[in-house]
């Protein structure tokens, strides 16, 4: 037995479910007594009756406080096993803190949606027939008038006189108008076949216009009286309540079912009876009884997308008892089907005891609803300060590691992951000394990209030679350390000016590193009378050759200044192709001015169309070009050539200028046109400052995305 308790022990230590507090042992020995005290209860139940009586009051206090007890405990187990890991405290706080009050604030939405729903239903269903009533009791009015008119003028009130003051629009197909005259017992009727004469009751004494229950079914009546007894003229106009008249309410609303609250006839006792108690009757309203009584107009609209649920709406409508006069406010019942999206814009339309009630039930969810975010607050702030005293601790030990004081260790005083976390940072600062020699590292290698910075700015033209036609300007400005993307300026003799402009694909040192070889090549390629230039233009002359030329007639173009651009571009696009990766190609513009004749012949390698702005502010784009450089072997380039004249701007760019975002979108061509068209006679440095500081702008806090470089070129 003693063996069989000592495994039972081991087994639930190692699950963890063994008591390790006074509460947990307290809790096992009260419900331990409370378990012995019922059962003596239960046996003495028959035996000694006022035995068990008297252990009634023990047993249910010791219930009670086994329970206190067990929750406490089981709070304390639940907190120690859930709780132990900080992702499972931090997603009890977000709960806490953001869950609960989004789905409080979530589900205050959805409630308030569909009171304003129903109000919206109500509104357009009671307006419309409102209105309708309106209409009718003008027209009944302006009868009335015109009867009391030919009678005072000696005519006499018949069936026929009816007819011929009757309009004969088509609304008016339905309705159904009877006028009396003094004591006349019966009235004189104007309407439709088949309609069914209504009395005058006596109730109507004045101006009347309501929903009736008549004979069991419903009608809009408005009544007119004119002049006093004995000499009075009534006249009372009927319209039926049907699904013709419901259709033209539902439109696009949805749906219309329209029941009434009695299930026996109007003038039975049993309908009398029904009448004492309007609440009563909305409430227990039967559908199953009156299944012969509901007509339905109008069709569901169909959803707008998944979330547009319908939505069912009931709206009471008062009717009066045309035999009695008594009013009822639950006299018949409008059930609306429709959909959210027809409703999401509503505001309150009806007025009265139903809004009031309604804006009293938003008040007491609003109070609920702060009550548990509250609630909600205070818990998840207790359980954010477990947290942030520990990250506490952190920090204050890393001020000690700050200060190169690595003996100082965080005392652990609970054994929950937190705790864990601070064993871990103890060990960790033994480890201190690699990332000392790492951060070293890493200011070597910075400084080495700062040596390359300074190595490529040297490559790009300080001293450039402006030729007596034709003034230039270049600009870069790297996104990163080093820049993959490149211009220069060569002058070919004094009336001769190379310009180049590119874009390497990639960025960082690999970028820069091609940058530098091409700039290399363009200058050495552009020398004059290069004999391995020539020679290689012999021996290969399918790699350096224009379509359709030969290796002979390339090298008597490329000797001396007399270098086309297109040649150029040739050889450049074999130089790389055989001595870069396949995914590493650039895009290249080069342009050769002669000043003797101001023209300006050129080539372009899948760069962007530079744009030519002339004196007058018109612009065009030097649009001849091939495809990109290095990409592809035995390519050759078309080569075009622009007149410039005094005064035109020629802009050359990288996509760093014209595609970086914002809110707005790109910052574009036409934006980059416009700012130099509208700055064109300023100094070419200001326009590059202009130009620059509007990339800038547009770039605004966010990170420079690509490398912005700008070559502007004037004729004088």
């Amino acid at each position: 037995m003693r063996l069989i308790s000592l495994e039972l022990e081991s087994t639930l230590r190692e699950r963890k479910l063994w008591p390790q507090s006074w509460v947990a042992w307290a809790a096992l020995y009260v419900l331990g007594l409370d378990l012995l005290l019922f059962a003596v209860q239960w046996l003495t139940r028959r035996v000694s009756p006022a035995t068990s009586a008297s252990l009634t009051g023990w047993v249910t206090f010791l219930s009670v406080l086994a329970i206190v007890l067990l929750a406490t405990a089981g709070y304390r187990w639940l907190r120690s096993q859930l709780l132990w890991r900080l992702r499972n405290r931090l997603i009890v706080t977000y709960v806490f803190i953001g869950v609960i009050p989004v789905f409080l604030l979530f589900m205050i939405s959805l409630i308030t949606l569909y009171l304003l729903a129903g109000q919206f239903a109500s509104f357009v269903v009671t307006s419309d027939i409102t209105t309708h009533l309106r209409s009718m009791e003008a027209a009944n009015r302006a009868i009335a008038h015109h009867l009391a008119t030919q009678i005072s003028e000696g005519g006499k009130l018949d069936a026929q006189i009816l007819g011929r003051i009757r309009p004969r629009r088509t609304e008016w197909s339905r309705r159904q108008v009877c006028a009396w005259h003094g004591h006349q017992p019966q009235p004189y009727c104007s309407g439709p076949e088949g309609s069914v004469d209504f009395g005058s009751p006596s109730f109507v004494t004045g101006d009347f216009r309501d929903i009736v229950r008549d004979h069991g079914k419903l009608y809009l009546r408005t009544a007119t009286v004119l002049a006093p007894e004995p000499e009075s003229l009534r006249v009372i106009l009927s319209e039926p309540l049907d699904k013709s008249f419901v259709e033209q309410i539902a439109g696009d609303l949805g749906r219309i079912a329209v029941y009434g609250t009695e299930s026996q006839t109007a003038n039975s006792p049993a309908s009398s009876a029904s009448q004492q108690d309007d609440s009563k009757s909305f409430l227990t309203f039967d559908y199953g009884t009156l299944r012969e009584r509901i007509f339905i107009a109008g069709t569901i609209p169909p959803a707008s997308n998944a979330f547009d649920r319908e939505i069912t709406l009931r709206i009471p409508l008062p009717v009066v008892d045309w035999a009695t006069g008594e009013r009822r406010p639950v006299g018949a019942l409008a059930e609306v089907e429709t959909r959210s999206s027809m409703l999401i814009a509503a505001l309150f339309g009806a007025r009265g005891d139903y809004a009031k009630g309604l804006e009293v039930i938003l008040v007491v969810i609003a109070i609920v609803f702060a009550i548990m975010v509250a609630l909600a607050l205070i818990v998840g702030t207790k359980l954010t300060r477990s947290i942030t005293s520990a990250v506490d601790q952190l920090y204050e030990a890393t001020k000690h590691v700050n200060r190169a004081d690595f003996s100082h260790r965080i005392g652990v005083q609970s054994s929950d992951q937190l705790a864990t976390l601070a064993n871990s940072f103890n060990s960790m600062t033994t480890s201190i000394e690699n990332l000392v020699r790492e951060q070293k590292e890493k200011q070597r290698l910075e400084g080495e990209l700062a040596i390359a910075q300074e190595v490529q700015a040297q490559l790009y033209p300080k001293l450039i030679t402006q030729l007596e036609t034709l003034e230039v300007h270049g600009f870069c400005r790297p996104a990163r350390t080093v820049s993959g993307d490149y211009y220069d300026f060569l002058a070919l003799n004094s009336d001769r000016l190379m310009l180049a402009v590119g874009d390497i694909s990639g960025k960082g040192i690999s970028a820069a590193l091609l940058m530098a070889t091409i700039h290399s090549a363009v200058r050495a390629y552009s020398i004059e009378d290069v004999p391995a230039l020539r020679e290689l233009a012999l021996r290969e002359p399918a790699a350096v050759g224009a379509a359709g030329g030969s290796g002979l007639m390339l090298a008597s173009e490329l000797r001396g200044a007399e270098a086309s651009p297109a040649a150029l571009l040739t050889l450049l696009n074999h130089q790389l192709y055989e001595s870069t990766p396949d995914a590493k190609y650039a895009t290249l513009f080069l342009g050769i001015y002669d000043g003797a004749t101001r023209r300006l012949m050129y080539a372009n390698g899948g760069h962007l169309p530079p744009i030519l702005i002339s004196e007058d502010g018109s612009s065009q784009l030097l649009s001849c070009g091939g495809t990109v450089v290095g990409l592809f072997d035995n390519l050759s380039f078309p080569e075009a050539t622009v007149q410039l004249r005094p005064g035109d701007v020629l802009v050359a760019y990288s996509d760093g200028v014209t595609e970086p975002e914002s809110d707005y979108g790109e910052f574009g061509e036409e934006r980059l046109i416009q700012l130099v068209r509208e700055n064109r006679h300023l100094p070419l440095e200001r326009i590059t400052e202009i130009v620059i500081a509007a990339v800038a702008d547009w770039i605004g806090d966010n990170e420079q995305p690509d490398d912005v470089t700008l070559v502007l070129a004037r004729a004088r």
